[in-house]
């Protein structure tokens, strides 16, 4: 009996290595595949002749990249947007995940469906317009932070956690004298930093993904994220794509194969390099409100 578990037990380890391994490759190969191309020569790019291992190593898109003063300013216009739209969803996500953890909140019960609605019903694409528009928040970074200031998926997640936090830390706080806000900055969110900082990563990849928004409220280049010039240069190259039959110059296309997954490289970069110092709380955060204390 103890020979057939401790079969059973080895198979199950190697199918679940067998699917790691297949789920990293999956996950890897793509990833790899463009960093190829971003480094191979034009030409090479353009016959299809890169897998995953650069042919004719070339610096020709990154060179294009910063030889072309928008995308450097996108880039730091994603990170403007990134920084200032995350501590803005954080502070909103705190400050109203925490009053409605507590139980003895005057109307509790009517804040939470007023949230819990938003998840179902919306004002509409146009009446945000209007509404950004007439706030003079139009063609301006405030336009991609405040109309997103908080999410009501992540908001509950973190009022479940602050609502399974232990009351006794609380209750000793406020016998040293701490009032409802220095208990929350000074004994709450250091204790709770496995949920901070997994929700905030949440909103900071939705913040550097996001093009949509970007399209409907900036008008000017030189204020566009990162997303979409990409968005761009990967639209420009599908049109290239459908106009094969009409003369087009060969040394244009290779360039702009170049510049859109060079760019695509830089845009993943970021969050790439982010990942590893925020781990250790991702890990425990990704449990957060699953276990009751």
């Amino acid at each position: 009996m103890v020979r057939d578990r401790s079969i059973s037990s080895r198979l199950l380890d190697v199918a679940t290595h067998v699917t790691m391994a297949v789920v990293l490759l999956v996950t890897l190969l793509p990833f790899i595949h463009v960093v190829s191309i971003s480094f191979s020569g034009p030409k090479d790019i353009v016959a299809g002749n890169v897998f995953l291992w650069p042919v004719n190593f070339d610096l020709t898109a990154y060179k294009l990249i910063f030889s072309n003063f928008l995308i450097p300013k996108s880039f730091l216009n994603s990170v403007i947007i990134t920084a200032l739209g995350t501590a803005i969803n954080m502070a909103m996500t705190v400050l109203t995940a925490y009053p409605l953890s507590k139980s003895r909140l005057p109307f509790r019960s009517f804040f939470l469906k007023m949230f819990l609605l938003t998840m179902f019903f919306s004002g509409g694409l146009v009446p945000k317009f209007l509404l950004v528009n007439s706030l003079g928040m139009y063609d301006s970074f405030w336009a991609l932070t405040v109309p997103l200031a908080i999410n009501t998926y992540f908001m509950i997640i973190m009022l479940s956690f602050f609502k399974n936090f232990p009351k006794e830390i609380e209750e000793s706080a406020k016998i040293d004298g701490c009032n409802d806000m220095q208990v929350l900055v000074r004994i709450v969110l250091p204790l709770s930093m496995a949920s901070v900082m997994t929700i905030g990563l949440f909103y900071a990849v939705q913040h550097w993904n996001s093009y949509f928004q970007a399209l409907l409220y900036i008008n000017s280049n030189e204020k566009y994220p990162l997303q979409l010039i990409l968005r761009q240069i990967v639209l420009q190259s599908q049109i290239q794509n459908l106009m094969q039959g009409s003369p087009i110059d060969y040394q244009t296309q290779a360039n702009s194969e170049s510049l859109k997954y060079g760019t695509l490289v830089i845009s993943i970069l970021p969050m790439l390099i982010l990942y590893p110092f925020i781990q250790k709380y991702f890990v425990r955060g990704v449990m957060i409100g699953s276990l009751k204390g």
